[in-house]
């Protein structure tokens, strides 16, 4: 009669040493993540940017309530105006950053103080060497591909692990601003051959009737007007995707998809960078460079560009770009004539 008390106890053993083993590998299967801040020397772990953003103990309460005020701006246009949600693909994380010293993931937008950005966060990571001043980084350096790792080049159990524990933040500008910004840029200024040859070219032999051969071999004389033209013609999109200087945010950042903790914008941009380096506990150790206000486009400027362009092409360009104005909180410009 003692057999079946053998089974039963053997039974129990058995089934204790499988959820052992069971726990044993789930445990071994989870990604590896050092802590925020952990050293290998057995530097005491500090707390995350992200950790300190939702304390809001260190932080001056007015800021945090700014930002918070925009994260639920967006949330709700995100409810309002966007359609059936997708998952994120690594084509989507192309524009994310990643500094996994600090915790942080960025989505650089151009035409948004991104060159000041990438410098700052090739400073953070290690990128830029023994240089320690963000200006003292070339431009140009600053946009090679592989100086920063994007979330694009990570596993999927990564990507998901760094969205769910780094401070996500993006920067954002008036829409017309940025734009009349990266005509400027692009289109106006002599050393940009390669945009002259690429798109202006393009967009001369389809926009402009009768085109000098100059104009057709060169491209490097291409008009506001003529740039809107491109814009709003369906079959621009049709060929390929906007360049990244002159497509839309949502599309390049995905707001709607990826859940920012902090939207800076571009007209306030030292308040709100300072206000991240806050947050990454390194505001002692880096400061976000000035940048030349004597170049920058306002909305004054971007009113004298829009001038010539006829209230049908106004509201084509509007609706356009109608989700960065609604997902940002921005205005219809009051220099638009279609209203």
């Amino acid at each position: 009669m003692r057999k079946p008390k053998v089974t039963r106890g053997g039974f129990a053993l058995c089934l204790g040493c499988f959820i052992m083993v069971l726990l044993y590998f789930n445990s071994s299967l989870k990604p590896a993540s050092e802590p925020v801040g952990e050293r290998s020397s057995g530097q005491k772990s500090r707390r995350s940017p992200l950790q300190t953003l939702y304390d809001g103990d260190q932080v001056e309460s007015a800021i945090q309530a700014i930002h918070q005020g925009r994260r639920e701006v967006l949330e709700e246009a995100c409810r309002s105006y966007t359609r059936k949600r997708r998952v994120l693909i690594p084509e989507d994380l192309k524009h994310v950053i990643v500094d996994d010293q600090h915790g942080l993931l960025y989505c650089y937008v151009p035409k948004v103080a991104c060159t000041n950005w990438k410098r700052v966060l090739m400073v953070l990571t290690g990128g830029a060497g023994t240089r320690q001043d963000p200006l003292a980084i070339p431009a140009n350096e600053a946009h090679i591909p592989g100086n920063l790792r994007t979330l694009s080049e990570y596993s999927t159990s990564q990507i998901n692990q760094r969205l769910r524990s780094y401070l996500k933040f993006v920067f954002v500008r008036e829409p017309f601003e940025r734009l009349v910004s990266a005509y400027r840029n692009k289109f106006t200024r002599s050393y940009n051959t390669a945009f002259h040859k690429r798109y202006g070219t393009k967009i001369v032999q389809r926009h402009r009737p009768d085109p000098q051969p100059e104009a057709l071999e060169r491209g490097n004389d291409v008009s506001f007007e003529e740039f809107v033209y491109y814009l709003v013609d369906p079959a621009t999109q049709r060929e390929e995707p906007f360049n990244e200087h002159w497509e839309r945010v949502h599309s390049l950042c995905h707001p709607c998809l990826i859940h920012y903790d902090v939207v800076g914008k571009y007209e306030t941009l030292e308040q709100d960078s300072r206000y991240v380096l806050q947050l990454a506990g390194v505001e002692d150790q880096i400061s976000f460079p000035a940048s030349s206000k004597s170049t920058r486009t306002t909305g004054d400027m971007a009113a004298e560009f829009f001038h010539n362009i006829s209230p049908f092409y106004q509201k084509k360009l509007y609706n356009l770009y109608r989700m960065d104005f609604l997902l940002f909180n921005y205005s219809i410009p009051a220099y638009l004539k279609f209203r």
